[in-house]
């Protein structure tokens, strides 16, 4: 499922190419409730006629503001594709929606699965949405103390904790493995056992492996791509997520591994460098301590 970083290449990608632009028609393809039962001459007698005038993120979701109290709020979920085309382009693989801009290009919405939505909502709906996520991870109202004040008061596993997007949003399988593992903290770690110098570990490895996939425009392994058609390159740089089930070996001690599972998401760990609570883990080496990555922080609601 893409995460933060994907949504985010996704909504440079998107501000770059959209706005300014006036929407003249929606196409829908075969898929009817690919704007959550809105039927296409609604959404026409709606959206013909407006302006884009910016498009934001909030956790996963993409939200394109129009001229008007109305959004576009979209959720890509596992395998939603969004495509700037030009318009006497076929379809694009499995297609749902065509929102036609007045440039002559499109902005093609697919999903293989049909998880996906592109609803039309108002400024209420985003408000509660807004509500119901947690704290931006690479936003300034989330600090090391904000982490621990959280953490100390859940008993669920951390990892588990850090996947729950009303406690942080954006997070997702694959940047939570690699921060875990930056900051050497196992992931079936009770959250409130996370010591603040810990916490400042996590916090600090948090934001490099999001700021590095965002540098990287994201990770593709199957479907993800940019509004151009562009896979993203940070499969490369990921150090552990996904490599226990391969029998790799861990880049920083050498020692094998492991696979787990952890709230039914399949989870790499490396049993030495990560220790379970009550073991005494290694002491953290200055380079992925202090490690940094600059890159442009995403715009949140």
């Amino acid at each position: 499922m893409p995460e933060l970083p994907e949504v985010e290449t996704v909504r440079i990608g998107l501000e770059q190419s959209t706005i300014g632009r006036v929407i003249t028609e929606i196409v829908f393809q075969q898929f009817a409730d690919v704007m959550g039962g809105l039927s296409s001459t609604s959404a026409n007698d709606r959206l013909s006629g407006q302006m884009i005038l910016g498009v934001r993120r909030r956790a996963k979701y993409l939200i394109v503001d129009l001229d008007s109290d109305d959004a576009l709020l979209i959720h890509l979920r596992m395998t939603g594709r969004l495509l700037v085309v030009p318009s006497a382009q076929p379809p694009i693989r499995f297609e749902h929606l065509a929102i036609v801009l007045d440039n002559g290009t499109d902005l093609r919405f697919g999903d293989q699965r049909k998880f996906g939505r592109v609803l039309l909502v108002d400024r209420g709906a985003l408000v509660h949405l807004d509500s119901r996520l947690g704290f931006e991870p690479l936003g300034r109202g989330f600090t090391a103390t904000v982490l621990h004040n959280g953490l100390r008061r859940r008993h669920g596993k951390l990892k588990n904790i850090l996947l729950d997007q009303r406690f942080v949003a954006g997070l997702g399988n694959i940047y939570v493995d690699e921060a875990l593992f930056r900051a050497r903290l196992h992931p079936l770690r009770p959250a409130s056992t996370i010591t603040l110098e810990e916490t400042r570990r996590l916090h600090r490895a948090i934001r490099i492996v999001l700021r590095q996939g965002i540098a990287n425009q994201g990770t593709t392994f199957s479907s993800f791509e940019n509004p151009y058609g562009e896979q993203g390159r940070n499969a490369s740089r990921l150090q552990v997520y996904g490599k226990g089930r391969t029998g790799g070996d861990c880049p920083r001690c050498g020692n094998p591994l492991e696979r787990l599972v952890v709230g039914g998401r399949g989870t790499t760990v490396c049993p030495t460098c990560q220790p379970r609570h009550g073991d005494h883990p290694p002491t953290p080496s200055p380079e992925i301590v202090g490690e940094s990555l600059n890159s442009q922080r995403p715009a949140s609601v």
